[in-house]
């Protein structure tokens, strides 16, 4: 997921997205300690993406504050 895209959407999407990724970031590390997790990179990926969309509802929220 590109910056870019995250920016485009609303704040209700964000959150719904984030709390989509939340679950799954849950699942993963439950995947990863019972050692049936193929593709480890897609615990890094799900994590970026959480910390793009926080920064992403940071810089929204910011900007309704400053009008």
């Amino acid at each position: 997921m590109k910056i870019a895209d995250v920016r485009a959407k609303t704040v209700d999407e964000l959150t719904e997205e984030l709390a989509k990724l939340k679950k799954e970031q849950f699942n993963l590390r439950f995947q990863r300690a019972t050692q049936q997790l193929e593709k480890t990179s897609t615990v890094r990926a799900v994590r970026r993406d959480i910390a793009r969309i926080k920064t992403a509802l940071g810089e929204k929220s910011g900007i309704e504050e400053t009008k």
